[in-house]
Parts: C-alpha cells; structure tokens; sequence
C-alpha cells in the first residue's frame, strides 16, 4: 500500500515554532514528526510514502536527503500554492493507480495501519475514514426542565463526539471529484462523496491519538513519543 503525508500546512497555530521549521520537522525527542511518523509506517509494512508539501518545502527535501536507513521509498510532491488537505491528490492522481492511505502530517499516533488497510478491503466503500472520539469541556451550566421547572442541572458537562482522525484509505477513483489546482478540504471531498450517495465508510480508532496543531499539543506530543515512539 502507498500512503501520502500531508505535509504542506502552514502550522499557524504552532507559532513562533513553524515561523522557521515547517510542523512536520518540529523536533521529537531524538527524531521529528515527520520521521516518526515514516517509521511508524514502516512498521506495518507501507514502503512507498509520498510526502505532499508546500510551506518551506525546501526544509523537507533536504531532511529526508540521505535518509536511506528508512529503507522505503520516499518521494516528493510539491504545491506551488496551498491547496488543503484533499487538494494535493490531484497532483498524485497519475500514481495512485490502487487504494492508498493518507495522513495529516500532524497526527501522532499507534494506529496499526495494516488492521485499517484489511478493514478497508473487507467493507464496501469508496473512501474509510478514520474517527477518534474525543471529549471537549462545556463552558456552560447544562439545565434539565420539564415544562417550566428546571429538575436537575450538570455543572459543565463534557461534549462527546467522533471527529475527523485526519488518516483515510481511498480508492482511486475518488481522485476524479478533486478539482485540479485548487484548494479543496477533506470535508469538502467528503460532503461531495456522501451528495453523491457514494460509501463513506468510518473506522473507530482505539489507539492513542494526537492531533499536534496548537502549542500546548506539541508538549503533549514529546511525552507521547517518549511513552510510545522512543526505542530508548
């Protein structure tokens, strides 16, 4: 299988950091985001990655230089101007010839990418898409009424719910819905998918999961690569 790394973000929330060094370089431990994340795949026997960059995208090209070691194969696509996180495909559409997986290149993750990939081959679908639920604090006193009486109140509940993981396995012919040079978000293939009555099918991920796009994230982050990524 082929995976494609999202790669080409700005990283705005990630400010002062990514004013220099593009998100998926940001330093983990002994390695990056972007190296931890092609190591990860390997593991599960993905061997030919693309990554997809624009932002100091000239940062990337010489990290990856010379990275033999990772004994894969590693290649390059590169925007000449933002185009979110479906539009790069576009670029690829000659290549992907077979259902391939793709991941944001700010996801940190244990996710066993060949238990994903079997999954995808055993239900019917056009596209899988990686689900985490996540819990999000309320600001606000919730009350329970009936008619005019309030009969019970929760202080601040937590809101549950599934969000995009940013990991999907899509077949290539989705690559057709993609308008070409521009900018075109995942939400926006998907929202097209479901208009179109294709199958949208979800996978639940139970494995630890971090989305690494504000500052506070990326702390969080070099504890994770420590408990779960470092072979220290």
């Amino acid at each position: 299988m082929k995976a494609v790394i999202l790669a080409g973000g700005l990283g705005r929330r990630l400010k002062p950091f990514t004013q220099i060094i593009p998100k998926p370089l940001l330093p983990l431990g002994k390695s990056s985001v972007l190296e931890t994340q092609i190591l990860s795949l390997k593991k599960f026997g993905i061997e030919d990655v693309v990554i997809a960059t624009n932002h100091l995208s000239d940062y990337v090209k010489a990290f990856l230089d010379g990275k033999g070691y990772y004994d894969i194969n590693i290649s390059i696509s590169e925007e000449k101007k933002p185009l979110g996180t479906s539009g790069p495909l576009s670029l690829l559409a000659d290549s992907l010839h077979d259902p391939f997986l793709v991941i944001n290149g700010d996801i940190l993750t244990t996710l066993d990418y060949s238990a994903l990939f079997e999954y995808s081959l055993e239900i019917e679908s056009d596209i899988v898409v990686g689900v985490k639920d996540v819990k999000a604090p309320f600001e606000f006193g919730q009350i329970v009424s009936e008619g005019d009486y309030i009969v019970d109140v929760h202080e601040k509940p937590d809101l549950k719910m599934e969000i995009l993981a940013g990991i999907y396995v899509i077949q290539p012919h989705v690559l057709n819905l993609i308008p070409k040079n521009t900018y075109y978000g995942i939400d926006d293939l998907i929202k097209k998918m479901i208009s179109k009555n294709m199958k949208v099918a979800k996978y639940k991920i139970f494995d630890y999961w971090l989305d690494i796009g504000r500052v506070e994230d990326y702390g969080t982050a070099q504890d994770a690569y420590n408990q779960y990524f470092s072979d220290d």
